[in-house]
């Protein structure tokens, strides 16, 4: 997320940047999902930050220099300049994580920015009459240059020189790209004119405070429940998968002298609507119907209970009707409990004409197997280390939905853009490389509308990814975990690899960054897996 400014316009100052709509992607192959311990906190020497003047409402057009508009590039004060005046700051909490500062600079800091500028103007503006590095009377100084100009130059040069003093009380808790001053400069320029002195409001978002529910030890008494398909177990699914090969290799052929049995393929066009004794309330269910449907009667169990038997002994080019209820358990809610009348209609009807099961068949079943015990072996070893990967990972985001739920955080909406702009950042990002957007396209779902349009939808799960990050990081500091130096930099090579391999530009440092987080947070779940009381259950 960039510290979107404007600066005065009068001013092409050497280290300003400008606001940009683009949006920033980091995103790649390689990384996690998950952004762990992602604060970012404002430093006065942090060379990240620049305090610029921000979101004033009112500007006015670029400095002229001269009749003959020839501009002047003037930048005064520096962002750690000592002060010859102490500012008065008044600290306020607000909602959200959020700080205001009220900044009071007294008329001799004023004075002293006042003299800057008028020092630099005297270098750089070419006033006819007087030779170039030579002094000029203030007065025609500023008939030349404009005394609405020299003003504004001045009130920008305080701005910037006080700003960083103005932010001591919040260093190590500000949020890098928080700060916006919110003062209209219209009211800056009044209360200078009439007082020499000048006022300004600045908003800025700190780190937030996590609080765990019950208490500080909370995340350590954890108790999982996780949930695991039943597709998962390998057992189970390297048996499907024996059979699915085992099938893949035989024959299909048209049933010509009998009806439908188990084993048999169907090809079948599938109708339905609600049973109701008034006619007139009786509707189709068009998630039910379907044309041309391929039905493996093995796979009898995956489909509504009582269909298969409904339809045994089906004829092809035969139809039967038939009433089936929809379990409570069926996965579209609005069909639980749904009394409907099914009708049915075989298109087609085939067998499937099996080699013998030896060991003959074992390198079509699994290339460079010569029995099929062999083939059984390896189809359950590999579906051993899918069932393994599938556990944890369903283990790591049921660790991460509960203690998500054990916080209570005020997060500052800095860090909900920012977050959920790398969220929107990676989803582009992916629908990119599968779709291969033209440019008019990518520019329209890059707008600030879509951007927003989706921060809004995706509210609730990037404030429990927030949450998920913040407690993820205050359990690595909690427990003074860490990680080893050269994963570290084995993972950013990786990274930076992966970035030129795509051809993407990329950031070293904030891939670093990026790494340092992930490997930050496996570490925490590597801990709380160890931790924790899990319990695994089979759906």
């Amino acid at each position: 997320m960039e510290l979107c400014t404007r600066t005065f316009t009068s001013f092409l100052l050497s280290n300003s940047f400008f606001s940009s709509n683009k949006i920033l992607l980091l995103a790649n192959a390689n990384t996690s999902v998950f952004k762990f311990n992602s604060l970012k906190l404002f430093a006065p020497h942090d060379h990240h930050f620049q305090p610029f003047i921000s979101r004033y409402n009112s500007f006015s057009s670029p400095f002229i220099a001269s009749a003959a508009s020839s501009s002047s590039s003037v930048a005064v004060g520096t962002e750690q300049d000592s002060l010859p005046a102490e500012l008065k700051v008044t600290e306020t909490e607000q909602l959200k994580s959020t700080v205001k500062l009220h900044v009071e600079v007294p008329p001799l800091v004023c004075e002293d920015c006042y003299k800057r500028v008028i020092a630099e103007f005297m270098k750089q503006a070419k006033v006819p009459g007087f030779r170039p590095g030579k002094k000029v009377p203030e007065e025609i100084l500023i008939g030349y240059v404009g005394r609405q100009n020299v003003q504004k130059a001045t009130i920008e040069s305080i701005l910037r020189r006080t700003l960083s003093h103005a932010m001591t009380s919040v260093t190590g808790r500000a949020l890098q790209d928080s700060v916006r001053i919110v003062t209209k400069f219209s009211e800056m320029e009044e209360t200078y004119s009439s007082l020499g002195s000048l006022r300004y409001d600045v908003i800025v978002d700190v780190a937030p405070e996590i609080k765990w529910i019950p208490d500080n030890n909370a995340y350590k008494n954890l108790k999982i429940v996780v949930e695991i398909d039943s597709d998962i177990d390998a057992q189970i699914a390297s048996e499907q998968e024996f059979k699915r090969r085992y099938k893949s290799i035989g024959a299909l052929k048209v049933v010509t002298d009998r009806g439908l049995q188990v084993g048999d393929v169907a090809v079948l066009d599938i109708s339905a609507t609600t049973i109701d004794q008034d006619e007139s309330n009786v509707k189709s269910i068009p998630s039910a119907e379907s044309k041309g449907f391929n039905f493996d009667t093995e796979d009898g169990d995956k489909v509504l209970p009582g269909f298969l038997d409904s339809i045994i002994g089906i004829h092809r080019g035969e139809s039967k009707s038939f009433p089936l209820v929809f379990p409570e358990t069926w996965k579209q809610e609005n069909l639980r409990g749904v009394h409907a009348q099914f009708n049915v209609e075989c298109k087609e009807l085939f067998y499937r004409d099996l080699p013998e099961l030896d060991d003959s068949i074992a390198d079509k079943l699994l290339p460079g197997c010569s029995t099929v015990e062999q083939v059984k072996d390896l189809l359950l070893q590999r579906c051993l280390e899918v069932e393994q990967t599938a556990r944890e990972q369903a283990t790591d985001n049921a660790i991460l939905d509960q203690i998500s739920k054990m916080v209570e955080v005020d997060i500052p909406q800095s860090l909900f853009e920012e977050q959920g702009r790398q969220l929107y950042g990676a989803n582009l990002l992916e629908i990119q490389a599968k779709m291969k957007l033209n440019e008019q396209q990518l520019a329209s779902l890059s707008s600030p509308k879509a951007v927003n349009q989706y921060l809004e939808h995706q509210k609730e799960n990037i404030t429990n990814l927030i949450k998920q990050n913040l407690a993820v990081g205050d359990i690595y500091r909690r427990e003074n975990l860490q990680f080893a130096t050269e994963d570290l930099v084995k993972e950013v090579e990786n990274s930076v690899a992966e970035f030129k391999r795509q051809n993407q530009e990329y950031d070293e440092e904030r891939v670093k960054d990026q790494v340092q987080e992930i490997l930050e947070g496996a570490k925490v779940l590597e801990w709380l897996r160890e931790h924790v009381e899990i319990q695994y259950i089979t759906r």
